[in-house]
């Protein structure tokens, strides 16, 4: 089985402790904060849109967190690197318009049908093969497509809710134009603060009247496993874990001087989304800006202490996911909104930069184009067709492309 070995000797309590430091507990806190911020802003968001209700929400919020933490915690002491695994927010924002015309049940098969591809690709080591196989400016092209609608809703809250979701912006702005600002404090996260005090000064709190403090009670819900949700989703979610972001959190690992298990990784990836589709969660995957912040300053074999930290937050995090729920659902629907959409906003850019910097540009930008146009064929969404058709296109017209990427394989 091509699976990598494992780092032995296995740290034990008394390693762990030594390899504890000031240093990872700030990346870690940080790092959690992130997650905990603009990306659960994007599921509430998506969820909202698609009909999902708070119970629903607060289920998928549990798998994200708990369950995930639970296989990072497995990785970093197996392998002693800052292997830190959530949920997939391309995947996150694929399922918004397909709960428009598919029911969450089906939904949710297509997360099992989608473990299971990547588990089989994890545990026979073709994985490399598949993500090679698939050109990245046209998957970059259909993730720019499916995010697009976060930009646009940050513009609209900006129109709507000026007070609230301008200083939001401003706070974000001015943070990013100060590099050594921003890495004590997050854009994002000053962000959230600042438009809680927003919140606060205007009183816009809708308090709900059921008590505050609760723990998880996940839901397990039943599947159905249709042609038209296995169609429509289940290979764009394996590429957008596979290729978007489990490649970019094994190139931010490498780029810090470690060795990914990719096959590993991929087949904990598979098995995690088949874990968490019980409660309603998408797919699992290799988190790439949790990883990077972790993974940027101290020793490096001390680094998987930071992604320990980050997966007993994330533990906790999960077991009070009712509580984060009803307090972000209270809010204004512009803070949620204006904080997805800052959190959106350079991925955003990373994805129209890669689609349209150099090679498979025209396929790219069908591949967009018919994403965006969000017209279903056959009852299946537009972004299994934005790839479909991209791909297409690249294969007619951009041949020279494709034996470059071959020969670079």
């Amino acid at each position: 089985m091509p699976l990598e070995n494992i780092q032995r000797p296995l740290p034990g309590i008394g390693k762990m402790a030594s390899d504890f430091g000031g240093v990872y507990v700030a990346n870690a806190v940080v790092a959690f904060i992130f997650a905990a911020s603009g990306p659960v802003a994007i599921i509430l968001s998506v969820g909202a849109r698609g009909g999902l209700s708070e119970s629903d929400l607060s289920s998928w919020i549990f798998g994200a967190f708990f369950v995930n933490s639970l296989i990072s915690l497995l990785f970093c002491w197996l392998y002693r690197q800052p292997l830190v695994f959530f949920w997939s927010i391309p995947g996150a924002v694929l399922v918004g318009p397909a709960l428009g015309h598919l029911s969450f049940a089906e939904v949710i098969g297509a997360f099992y049908m989608t473990g299971l591809l990547m588990g089989v690709l994890g545990f026979t080591g073709w994985v490399r093969r598949a993500m090679q196989a698939v050109p990245m400016p046209i998957v970059m092209g259909m993730v720019a497509g499916v995010f697009l609608r976060f930009g646009l809703d940050l513009v609209y809250s900006m129109r709507d809710d000026f007070w609230l979701a301008v200083p939001m912006a401003l706070a974000f702005v001015a943070l990013t134009a100060v590099p050594r600002l921003a890495r004590v404090l997050p854009p994002v996260i000053g962000a959230l603060i600042v438009g809680a005090v927003a919140i606060a000064l205007m009183g816009t709190f809708d308090a709900k009247s059921e008590p505050l403090i609760a723990m998880a009670q996940p839901n397990l819900y039943r599947v159905v496993f249709s042609w038209q949700a296995m169609v429509e989703l289940v290979v764009p979610l394996a590429i957008t874990v596979l290729v978007v972001q489990n490649g970019q959190g094994i190139a931010v690992l490498g780029a810090a001087g470690h060795r990914a298990p990719t096959n590993a990784i991929t087949l904990a990836c598979g098995a995690g989304s088949m874990i968490t589709a019980l409660v309603g969660s998408v797919s699992t995957c290799l988190t790439g800006p949790v990883n990077a912040i972790i993974s940027a300053s101290g020793a490096r074999e001390r680094q998987y202490i930071a992604g320990m930290l980050v997966a007993l937050f994330g533990l906790a995090f999960g077991l009070f996911s009712p509580v984060f729920t009803r307090l972000l659902l209270s809010t204004p629907k512009a803070f949620i909104a204006t904080l997805a959409g800052l959190a959106m906003l350079r991925v955003l850019q990373t994805a129209f930069t890669i689609s349209f910097r150099d090679r498979f540009a025209l396929g790219a930008l069908v591949t967009f184009l018919v994403t965006v146009a969000d017209v279903a064929i056959f009852n299946i969404g537009a972004p299994f067709w934005g790839l479909v058709f991209g791909f297409a296109v690249s294969w007619l017209l951009e041949r020279e492309d494709f034996r470059s990427l071959r020969a670079e394989a």
